[in-house]
């Protein structure tokens, strides 16, 4: 077996890490919409930032906003009882959407609208024309649109999109791709996750548009063309699933999939095969492999995934006619803060600087449209095609 170091320089260059420091002397103005546990973690990180000033924030709930804000030790900032006054009320030069899944498409175009660069947590949202319409906002705003996929910032993410960049795997012509958790239905603070009208879909939109980007762009994120879909809820509509959090009544509020799984052609004729789950009976529906003409890659699941790595990866190829293996092992972030902050960073950065999004929306929208057509498919019970219009 090869070492690491035998690895040819075109892969084994050093992987680039995201800007650590502002540098303008610009202070920017940021408001939070939707003050949920996903705000704790953009708040924490945008107070790691030397240029940022939290100034407003907003939430439906009567007097969430303000007690999210006092718990982070800021006293003076405005809060409103939605975003709409927030961005009528305030010259803001971005804003985090941190809203639940429902409720991502409305506040986005709202801000875009009112001329504020906006970083939005993932999924995008739940249906590809809400999709399109912040795709359109955006496109009509000129201002920045990140969507909030923190596992791209990951070293070994950018080393998966190296490899298939160097050519060592040749022509890309299936991929098989997922993970998923034995038991981990997102039910901490409720029902927000896990009800219709706010979820709005399950295990496919929460981790699976992870699973979807990690492969999508390593491989330049190509169309995609048709989708066989398939969800499910068995564990999520069992009272017995939430005996141990003594809550039987979340299985009659349970209305999004708790698994997924899907066939997928994408432009240039790959096939990728896709399942993820929030509980299942098994630890993982397997490693993620990507197959080509010149090698294949094996990218090892966790128990509980997430968005990261399981393991070293191994590349499989041919040296002078012999078959042999490559063990790629774990490279270090060494982003200061982890990969959230680098999140937060490299969005603010596009905003100063006038650079492109960190993660952009021209991309995302085929990682909503295979959600999109995964969900339509299951419902009609057979293949359909995907069409992502031009905006």
């Amino acid at each position: 077996m090869k070492k690491a170091d035998d690895v040819l320089t075109n892969i084994n260059a050093p992987v680039e890490s995201g800007c650590k420091c502002c540098g303008n002397g610009r202070r920017l103005k940021v408001g939070i919409i939707g003050t949920g546990w996903i705000a704790d973690s953009h708040m924490m990180s945008y107070l790691n930032q030397p240029d940022v000033d939290i100034v407003a924030g907003a939430d439906l709930i009567p007097g969430k906003a303000e007690a999210f804000f006092k718990k982070h030790g800021l006293e003076n900032v405005r809060c409103y009882p939605d975003h709409h006054s927030m961005l009528e009320n305030e010259e803001l030069d971005a804003v985090s959407v941190c809203t639940y899944n429902m409720a991502h498409a409305v506040p986005t175009i709202d801000a875009l609208e009112h001329g504020v660069n906006v970083l939005l947590e993932k999924p995008m949202c739940v249906t590809l024309d809400e999709a399109v319409a912040i795709r359109k906002a955006e496109k009509a705003s000129g201002k920045v649109l990140s969507i909030g996929f923190q596992p791209r910032m990951d070293a070994n993410m950018k080393m998966i999109k190296r490899i298939v960049e160097s050519g060592e795997l040749g022509q890309i012509y299936y991929i098989q791709t997922g993970g998923g958790r034995r038991r981990g239905i997102p039910t901490p603070f409720g029902t927000s996750f896990i009800a219709k009208e706010t979820g709005g879909i399950g295990a496919l939109g929460d981790i699976g548009c992870y699973s979807l980007d990690m492969v999508l762009n390593a491989i330049g994120y190509p169309k995609p063309l048709t989708v066989s879909g398939y969800t499910s809820d068995f564990f999520g509509k069992n009272p017995a699933t939430y005996a141990d959090r003594g809550h039987p009544e979340y299985a009659e509020a349970f209305g999004v999939d708790d698994f997924a799984a899907a066939f997928i052609r994408l432009e240039g004729g790959i096939i990728l095969d896709f399942r993820i789950a929030w509980a299942m009976n098994i630890n993982t529906p397997g490693d993620t492999i990507i197959l080509g003409t010149k090698g294949g890659l094996r990218i090892p699941s966790t128990d509980c995934w997430n968005g990261s790595v399981g393991g070293p990866m191994t590349l499989y190829h041919e040296v002078a006619g012999e078959q042999t293996e490559t063990v790629i092992p774990i490279l270090k972030n060494t982003f200061e803060g982890g990969l959230f902050d680098e999140k937060i960073r490299t969005f603010l950065d596009a905003v100063l600087y006038n650079k492109p999004a960190p993660v952009p929306s021209s991309q995302i929208i085929y990682n909503q449209a295979i959600i999109d057509g995964i969900n339509r498919s299951a419902k009609l019970g057979r293949e359909v095609e995907i069409n992502v219009p031009e905006v």
